[in-house]
């Protein structure tokens, strides 16, 4: 795919995208004060819903539950790209001091879902000003539930892919540390597999003072955990990245009680996925091992999480190829693979796909907080890019294909 220098020179689309700058932000804010858990999302998406219509697209509100779509048909039969933007807020306390804050104790923004949902609007809004494409569709596909609610499978199950097929999709990310005015991609594999486990030592309760009469399954939990960081260092081949985080630990009543029992929940990140597959074996082997040393017994589940996301090559080159015109030479870059996850992944498993990075770091207005952080905010100057990003990919994306 080759980019089109005179798409930009005609429509002056960063311009455009520009102009749109303080309604960005308004939406934006807006979300940020209103945020809405995973399928939670009837505002968001109401709001979203009645900008499309207003917009002329053609609208199928409800799916995925609480996912909207939105359709702008060429001018003439060709292939389809959607767009993605998630929706969904995180059950993180908000602990910024600014005029937007979340008005909803204990919810808030934390992963810049509002700013994704807002670019794509002002996505929509600049591909509608410019009129339908002469050949093909773009789909605007605005997701529920990411966090953890595998929001992009439900609105598979319920045809998001179909009527008329997707034949590709492209989505962003906000990141931190990542300037404004920069993106960054990886080929191939770009987020790891996210798994779950839970795991349940089983000891034998008694008297904090006679540890000899009972099993202690705190300390066996904590030979537990110890164990299992063994895997990356010592079980696993250094080139083949790989987490094991336990993240929660709940067990014992009292200090002077040693606890029957100790349940643990974390998180197995990989990235290759014959690793994958097999580490439910390898952390069973450790879990048994460990507790049949010190006479525990236990209980372990392994959920299998989101899958890893896999970039198109052609596509990643097309956003690359993008950038250089939108944002200036010299501001994208290829990086290396994520251990976070992404739901966006089911997507890429079924159609080609590219899942980039937009910079909203600024040190300079308190932009420097991590994903997740109930500090986390973004340099607003980011959005109009991320608008005209998204548009342009999918007008290069027709024109190219």
């Amino acid at each position: 795919m080759t980019v089109q220098p005179e798409l930009y020179e005609s429509s002056e689309l960063l311009k455009k995208a520009s102009e749109l700058k303080d309604k960005l932000i308004a939406w934006r804010r807006d979300f940020h004060q209103h945020p809405e858990l995973a399928y939670e999302e009837v505002r968001t998406s109401g709001q979203v819903a009645q900008h499309l219509e207003s917009l002329g697209l053609e609208v199928t509100r409800g799916v995925g539950r609480t996912g909207v779509v939105g359709l702008l048909r060429g001018k003439e039969p060709g292939p389809t790209i959607g767009l993605r933007a998630d929706m969904d807020a995180l059950p993180i306390l908000d602990q910024k001091q600014v005029e937007y804050k979340s008005t909803v104790t204990g919810k808030m923004h934390a992963c810049g879902h509002d700013a994704h949902t807002s670019m794509l609007m002002g996505a929509a809004q600049l591909l509608c000003q410019l009129g339908k494409p002469e050949r093909g569709n773009i789909k605007f596909i605005f997701q529920p539930a990411e966090e953890g609610g595998a929001g992009a499978k439900a609105m598979m199950d319920d045809g998001v892919l179909s009527d008329p097929p997707v034949d590709a999709i492209a989505g962003l990310h906000v990141f931190p540390f990542v300037p404004v005015g920069e993106i960054t991609a990886v080929r191939g594999i770009g987020c790891a597999a996210a798994d779950t486990i839970t795991i349940k030592v089983i000891g034998r309760g008694g008297h904090a003072a006679h540890p000899h009469t009972s099993v202690d399954s705190v300390v066996i939990s904590a030979q537990v955990i110890s164990a299992l960081q063994h895997i990356a260092s010592r079980h696993v081949d250094p080139l083949d990245s790989i987490v094991v985080t336990i993240g929660k630990i709940e067990g014992g009543s009292a200090s002077n009680v040693i606890a029957p029992e100790v349940t643990m929940q974390g998180t197995v990140r990989t990235l290759n996925p014959e690793l994958r597959a097999e580490m439910p074996e390898r952390l069973e082997k450790i879990i048994k091992g460990v507790t049949d040393a010190f006479g525990a017994t236990y209980e372990f589940t392994y959920h299998m999480g989101y899958p890893s996301v896999i970039n198109d090559d052609a596509m990643v080159d097309l956003v690359l190829e993008t950038a250089d015109l939108v944002l200036g030479q010299g501001k994208s870059r290829l990086v290396k693979p994520s251990m976070g996850g992404e739901d966006f992944s089911y997507y890429t498993h079924e159609i080609p796909g590219v899942f980039f990075r937009l910079g909203v770091g600024n040190r300079e207005k308190n932009a420097i907080y991590p994903l997740h952080h109930p500090q986390f905010d973004l340099d607003e100057d980011a959005l109009p890019l991320g608008s005209a990003m998204l548009s342009a990919v999918a007008l290069q994306y027709l024109q190219k294909s």
